[in-house]
């Protein structure tokens, strides 16, 4: 993949933060706001960058976790996995939209995206932080990837003015079928909210740095992401 890539300052009225920057060939092109899974901007998400890079965004993924640590980047091990639950149980959610507000706002400002719209994408915890993108009218369109706690906001279902495209597993041992049919119902009819529901995947399936990664499901995922995103940016 022929992209470019660095880490970038973002400075809010809170601190400063880092965030991925990774651009396309030509350095130009529609902007995505990649947000992280519990476990930070670590491998697995810079790699995620640079594929969409190689797809011709400019992509930026800020570090959420920043106010615990600078650029926390944890495995998928026992370990990490302990790790990366405190962070998300000790994450202030308002704050993190403002930092995604800050980041949105630092894209737009990019000479890369200039006259171009921007979407929001989402894995696991930042599938949940993209639905709520969309419902703040930050991006001009969304992507979740099964996004944890989604079910539990539907309350801002009628905030959300931008089209909107959400991936989960049918064997997602973390997001019950239930909560995904409650989506599902909210949304029913609302031609403008997609849902994709992948047989026999697990969470996390879009990464192949985890045991739950699914071929298949990821290719067809990424592939609806794509087409969602050249119809909507």
């Amino acid at each position: 993949m022929e992209t470019n890539s660095q880490w970038i300052d973002i400075t809010t009225e809170d601190g400063t933060f880092g965030a991925y920057l990774s651009l396309p060939r030509g350095g130009k092109g529609p902007g995505i706001v990649l947000l992280q899974e519990i476990f930070g901007v670590n491998q697995h998400i810079r790699n995620v960058a640079d594929q969409y890079a190689a797809d011709g965004y400019v992509v930026i993924a800020p570090d959420l976790f920043w106010r615990d640590g600078a650029r926390i980047e944890l495995t998928y091990d026992e370990a990490g996995w302990k790790r990366a639950v405190e962070l998300m149980n000790s994450l202030d959610f308002d704050k993190a939209q403002t930092d995604i507000a800050a980041t949105v706002k630092a894209l737009r400002a990019h000479e890369g995206t200039a006259g171009q719209k921007i979407a929001s994408i989402g894995y696991c915890m930042g599938g949940l932080l993209s639905y709520r993108t969309a419902a703040d009218g930050l991006v001009d369109t969304a992507v979740a990837y099964y996004g944890g706690g989604i079910q539990n906001g539907l309350d801002r279902a009628d905030d959300i003015k931008v089209p909107v495209l959400m991936h989960f597993g049918s064997a997602d041992s973390h997001i019950p079928n239930e909560a995904v049919k409650a989506i599902a119902e909210r949304f029913e009819g609302v031609e403008s909210v997609e849902i994709h529901v992948y047989q026999g995947a697990e969470h996390g399936f879009n990464c192949n740095h985890r045991d739950s990664y699914n071929q298949r499901a990821a290719a067809e995922a990424h592939g609806h992401t794509l087409v969602f995103l050249s119809e909507q940016l």
